[in-house]
């Protein structure tokens, strides 16, 4: 290379685009990060304006997903290497490490970035050296990606069926960190997002309940209200009020869950 790398970062959520951009700064000094985008359509726009020779891009990110935007970007004259950021489980990570595409597992550890980076250092340099200059071969194939697509459950992609749910990416005060779904407790609708409670905790992600239910195991968790899913077996008890209202009692958690009516059968007795 014979001028300094450049490289686009793209993610929806603000704290962990800025936490990857300050973690490329001190792994990678020489990297010029030339556009930070939030979401899949900046992305592309970024790329096409910027030629960039690294795009970071996060999976899961309105408009297009990082997906199709390295699928769209892969035709431009000049495509960038991807680096595909993502909190997806271990299942869907085995499509990635099958079809030789670089990853980063949220949240960031700094040993798999700067694996990350020694291999974008060495295809620069065979980019620079002309084994990888364009017209000779993509910097991440097309068909590639459309197997990843259908390797990973179809959860990138908006199409196909939804992937199982095994980990949130959720807000928790001033951090944003992984929530396993073994240790979530309820799903409450609040406003814009999702209040996500754990045994000693709670958080918030921008998800909506409905895609939520599609991708929870049915035999696990119940819905009892329009904006409410709980663990069943985290149900103690239920108990009605003086005016009729059905509340349900955790074993964990103080706070009481109205059941609405259209679920009320859940509770009646054999």
């Amino acid at each position: 290379m014979t001028s300094a790398p450049r490289a686009i970062v793209a993610d929806d959520e603000p704290l962990l685009r800025d936490a990857l951009v300050d973690a490329l700064a001190q792994a990678w000094p020489a990297l010029q990060v030339v556009a930070c985008c939030a979401d899949g359509d900046a992305a592309l726009a970024a790329i096409e304006r910027e030629r960039p020779d690294v795009a970071f891009l996060d999976i899961r990110m309105p408009g297009l997903t990082g997906l199709q935007v390295a699928q769209q970007a892969a035709t431009a004259p000049h495509p960038p290497l991807c680096v595909f950021v993502t909190a997806y489980d271990e299942h869907a990570l085995d499509a990635f490490e099958r079809e030789a595409v670089d990853y980063l597992l949220k949240p960031l550890e700094p040993a798999r970035l700067a694996r990350a980076i020694e291999r974008l250092r060495a295809r620069l340099a065979e980019r620079a050296a002309g084994a990888g200059a364009p017209g000779a071969a993509p910097a991440i194939d097309v068909d590639m990606l459309r197997r990843l697509v259908e390797l990973a459950g179809g959860g990138a992609s908006g199409t196909g069926a939804a992937a199982p749910l095994r980990w949130l990416r959720a807000s928790l005060r001033d951090e944003v960190r992984l929530i396993a779904i073994d240790d979530v407790l309820v799903f409450e609708a609040a406003d814009k997002y999702l209040r996500v409670l754990t045994r000693d905790d709670e958080a918030l992600i921008r998800m909506p309940l409905k895609e939520v239910l599609d991708r929870l195991p049915a035999d696990e968790f119940w819905q009892i209200h329009r904006g409410t899913v709980v663990r069943t077996r985290e149900i103690a008890r239920t108990t009605r009020t003086l005016s009729g209202k059905l509340l349900v009692h955790l074993r964990s958690r103080p706070e009481r869950f109205e059941v609405s009516r259209p679920f009320a059968h859940l509770f009646k007795a054999d």
